[in-house]
């Protein structure tokens, strides 16, 4: 044999062995794809599924169909959705555990889990709400499900096979937290499992078994006010599974506009120490809104009588701090907003309220919008990522740096935080509420706590001043924070709010 023969051999026998490889490389990619699909599925049975819904913006958050028949939910595969952690691990971030006292690491550790795990369950979040679909099912249901009220009996709307001609038509049902029936069963008319978690229905004729199931209902059998099952439909090796939501229904909480802007909105403020500016603040109000309701909230270590036309001062305890302010402040307030203005701040020709007020009518959905001060339009948003379950998460504040611009209104932009002048909804700030936690600094910690619950958008134009003066004596040694704070701080935020690593 010659050594061109040869060669030409080797490399047939090298080709060969190759696509001999790749066929099997590629059997078993399949393999692994199926078995990773069946341990999903198993895992959402184990799971039973939970579904969310904004309340507010009226859709279900993280729901993608891929097709007409959702077959499964995506569990939470934990830290392999944290590709960007880096980004928050990067010179300049806190590392938060570092600043937990060391003899008493273990023991938050516990008790920070045992919280986070409460918090899913509570906020609906131990299973991710990813929908897939099969082609060509002959099962049709409500694709994105449907909501009742808990222990209340509700037609399941849909529900119908398309199928071939069969001596016999038999599907199945079953869900875990409720029963299953169907209305007005004739004796003759073939239903097993009547009042229980599994149903199933047989007919030799397609017609009748279609009207059995366009009377099948779903009662809950436990009381909560906002969970979720899942309905397993079956026919021959066909399945769907589509959800449930079991929401009690709420009562609106309605504010009266009235006829003007002191009907509307309140100026609320936090002071300490500064008197003289509050003077300030208050009598440029009254230039351009002698009517307008102004609240403040007083800590000064000696409090000092500030009386006036509409005015309610409230005295707390000494140095309470700032945020505690604000929630009094807030909780205080009776109409449908609010205008937050620091005590140091000054009322322009420009500084219009009822600006605000038009766009926050005309954008219901927005919780939040901010102005500029002396002509900064600060604003920024947040890079976050939930991080796996031991570590936790990592947050990291980027500053002028938006979503999007807000439509219809040119200069306005959507982002995560704004300047200490904003119009906020009533409702919608004290369900976040400001944490009394931090006394000496804070601001960005409350856009923080309200990332993924206030729509906030920040406004050009929307101005107001800032005083000119200089902070000595005690306000500065109260105002100043601490290396001690600081530590505490980024301990607090290592357990509140689950952070592994945190960047302002």
């Amino acid at each position: 044999m010659t050594e061109r023969s040869s060669s030409i051999m080797n490399c047939s026998r090298h080709l060969m062995l190759k696509s001999f490889l790749l066929l099997l490389a590629t059997a078993l990619g399949i393999c692994f794809i199926q078995l990773g699909a069946l341990n999903i599925m198993k895992s959402i049975i184990a799971y039973g599924g939970t579904l969310r819904h904004n309340q507010q913006l009226g859709y279900s958050q993280s729901v993608i169909a891929y097709g007409p028949h959702p077959v499964f939910i995506k569990p939470n595969i934990g830290p392999f959705l944290s590709t960007n952690r880096s980004s928050c691990s990067s010179k300049g971030a806190a590392l938060t555990r570092r600043h937990v006292p060391k003899n008493m690491l273990n023991d938050i550790l516990k008790h920070r889990a045992e919280e986070y795990r409460q918090h899913k369950l509570r906020m609906g979040t131990n299973l991710n709400s990813l929908i897939l679909a099969p082609a060509n099912s002959p099962l049709q249901y409500p694709i994105t499900g449907f909501t009742i009220p808990p222990m209340k009996k509700s037609v399941i709307p849909g529900l119908a096979l398309q199928a071939q001609k069969r001596q016999v038509y038999k599907v199945s049902l079953s869900v875990k937290s409720g029963v299953l029936s169907v209305e007005d069963v004739l004796d003759e008319q073939q239903v097993d499992g009547q009042g229980q978690s599994e149903l199933s229905i047989s007919s030799s004729n397609l017609t009748q078994l279609n009207d059995l199931l366009s009377r099948v209902t779903y009662t809950s059998t436990i009381y909560h006010v906002r969970t979720s099952d899942l309905v397993h439909f079956s026919f021959e090796e066909h399945e769907a599974i589509f959800p449930i939501m079991i929401r009690r229904p709420i009562v609106p909480v309605l504010y009266d506009p009235g006829n003007d802007i002191n009907s509307q909105v309140t100026i609320i403020t936090k002071t300490f120490l500064r008197y003289k500016e509050l003077k300030v603040l208050i009598q440029s109000i009254r230039k351009f809104y002698p009517n307008i309701k102004i609240i403040i909230a007083d800590d000064s270590l000696k409090p000092e009588k500030v009386s006036g036309n509409n005015i309610e001062h409230y005295i707390m305890p000494p140095a309470q701090g700032w945020f505690a302010g604000r929630n009094l402040a807030v909780s205080q307030v009776t109409t449908k907003y609010f205008l937050w203005v620091d005590d140091d701040f000054v009322f322009l020709n420009g500084t219009r309220i009822e600006s605000f007020v038009e766009i926050m009518e005309a954008v219901p959905e927005l919780d939040i919008l901010g102005g500029e001060v002396s002509g900064d339009q600060y604003y920024f948003s947040f890079e976050y990522e939930e991080g796996d379950e031991v570590d936790g998460g990592c947050l990291r504040r980027v500053k002028k740096v938006f979503h999007q611009p807000l439509p219809y209104f040119d200069d306005c932009f959507l982002v995560d935080g704004v300047v200490n002048y904003f119009l906020g909804r009533t409702d919608a700030v004290r369900r976040v509420g400001f944490d009394p936690f931090l006394k000496r600094v804070g601001h960005s910690e409350f856009f923080m706590d309200g990332l993924g619950r206030l729509l906030v958008a920040s406004c050009k134009g929307l101005s107001i001043g800032h005083q000119k003066h200089k902070h000595r004596g005690k306000y500065l040694s109260f105002r100043a924070q601490k290396k001690a704070d600081a530590r505490k701080k980024l301990s607090h935020h290592f357990f509140k709010n689950y952070l592994q690593y945190i960047k302002f």
